[in-house]
């Protein structure tokens, strides 16, 4: 079902940086009102200002989204601002590289809290709000993560696996609400500056796993995903056919998902553990994206080769599969 896009209200948890705040300039764009919510103060009046130039409006309501009354509040203020909230979009997440045994234990429940129980708030704010007016999109910005997993990132993991089991759920438990969408977009590795932000164990500079997805293309599933809902929209054709080696064959998968990170998702030179933005923001780095398209195309092509090698050998491996069954 198509929606209405003028003079939308918008709310992005996770607006200071990547996806949310480039979802956030898209909305403003077109004249609609944002909501930019995330931890750091200056960060989101830079992105409101940026707002506001695109054409928009923008309320800016500093959020720790692991703080549910801080969630339950934003949802207040969008409210009492503009009367109303069309979409949510949760995009609040902080990222941990390192083996599990490595990574100390209020790093790996942060991550959590945060990617996973900060959607959990989100929900919960909005919910109530969106089944009062009768209508209302929440996009939960999943990752391909949701659906496979790799050494080094088990709390992402963890945290992905249950976001897009709760918005199933949620999907599933509005169908006596047919004003109500919920949506799930998963994308693959996106160009943002959470790699740059991330808690590392693991010893060595991490980077994106490429192909690497533009971050541009991400905002527009975000923005169709609130126009024409949809309960699953994929963005990164590479990753997903990874997802597809991982479902159809995982024995497989799981021999050849270690060495393929070691290649091309750990970089050469070493890296001291540091905790990252995981406990606080680091505005630093904080645009929509970080560069790794351009400075990582040899090492994309690479692993786009790599990529189609493997989605190969799972095809492969499908067919003989179901010619022994057949």
């Amino acid at each position: 079902m198509r929606r209405r896009v003028v003079h939308q209200v918008v709310v992005i948890a996770g607006a200071s940086s990547g996806i949310g705040r480039g979802a956030a300039l898209a909305f403003a764009a077109r004249g609609a009102d944002v909501v930019l919510a995330a931890r750091g103060v200056e960060t989101l009046e830079e992105v409101a200002r940026q707002c506001r130039e695109a054409g928009g409006r923008a309320l800016v309501v500093p959020t720790d989204v692991t703080d549910e009354a801080a969630v339950q509040s934003l949802a207040r203020r969008a409210v009492e601002e503009f009367g109303r909230i069309d979409a949510w979009v949760n995009a609040a997440a902080v990222w941990s590289y390192g083996r599990f045994e490595d990574t100390p234990g209020p790093v790996f429940r942060q991550v959590v809290d945060t990617t996973l129980f900060g959607q959990v708030h989100g929900a919960r704010a909005v919910l109530p709000q969106f089944r009062l007016q009768g209508r209302g999109v929440l996009v939960n910005i999943v990752s391909i993560y949701g659906q496979l997993s790799s050494p080094y990132v088990s709390s992402y993991v963890a945290a992905k696996w249950g976001l897009l089991g709760l918005t199933e759920v949620l999907r599933q438990e509005l169908r006596d609400a047919p004003g109500i969408s919920v949506c799930a977009v998963l994308p693959g590795a996106v160009d943002t500056p959470i790699y740059r932000h991330a808690a590392n164990y693991v010893g060595h500079r991490i980077r994106p796993l490429p192909p690497v997805v533009a971050p541009e293309r991400v905002v527009a599933a975000v923005v169709r995903a609130v126009d024409r809902p949809e309960p699953m929209i994929y963005v990164g054709r590479a990753h997903h056919l990874a997802a597809r080696l991982h479902r159809l064959t995982p024995r497989l998968y799981g021999a050849l998902v270690k060495p393929f990170m070691d290649e091309f998702a750990l970089q050469d030179a070493p890296a001291a553990p540091r905790e990252g933005n995981v406990f606080a923001p680091d505005t630093r780095v904080s645009g929509v994206d970080d560069g790794w398209r351009r400075h990582d195309r040899r090492r994309a092509g690479r692993a786009a080769t790599a990529a189609v090698a493997l989605a190969a050998a799972g095809a492969a491996a499908s067919g003989l599969l179901r010619g022994r069954t057949s």
